[in-house]
């Protein structure tokens, strides 16, 4: 089962390099495209912050480097974490998976350009969600199954009583 976790991985992996290059190379910085009016934008947008903009005004020299040292050291948890799960195919593994193919997207684009590329923008009226990828996306769904998992999944001895 490890290959097809990890084969989910590359698929998210290369989903959001695939979508992230092309909003970079069809969009100019902050322009966007409406898709559902009122609700919904493609947008070009970069962040130089953590999630939904976390730090993204901090003048710290020490940010992108923080960042980066944080993201490499959830990559190495959840890998270990991922290896030990991959027996079979259970909701925590597709969930490791699936953060781990987010997460390895962001770090490359804050490796190599110190910024995330985001683009889908949902908003109702002047309330925004903060624009967010593909990456951010997995990772997001990944943490909800593994919640998931912790609170509706019995335990072997819960399911023995």
């Amino acid at each position: 089962m490890r290959k097809y976790l990890f084969l989910i991985a590359l698929v998210v992996l290369t989903l959001d390099r695939y979508t992230k290059w092309l909003i970079s190379h069809r969009l100019t910085m902050h322009d966007s495209i409406t898709v559902i009016p009122g609700f919904f934008r493609i947008i070009h947008a970069e962040n130089p912050g953590a999630a939904f903009g976390i730090f993204a005004d901090s003048p710290s020299p020490w940010k992108i480097g923080m960042l980066i040292l944080f993201s490499v050291i959830a990559l190495f948890i959840v890998c270990a974490l991922l290896w030990k799960a991959s027996n079979a195919m259970t909701s925590t593994g597709i969930g490791l998976a699936l953060i781990l193919g987010g997460a390895i997207g962001n770090l490359w684009d804050r490796i190599v350009s110190h910024r995330v590329v985001d683009f889908l923008l949902f908003y109702v009226g002047r309330y925004e969600w903060p624009a967010f990828n593909v990456a951010d996306s997995a990772i997001v769904v990944g943490a909800c199954l593994l919640v998931f998992e912790i609170v509706f999944t019995k335990s072997p001895s819960q399911q023995s009583a």
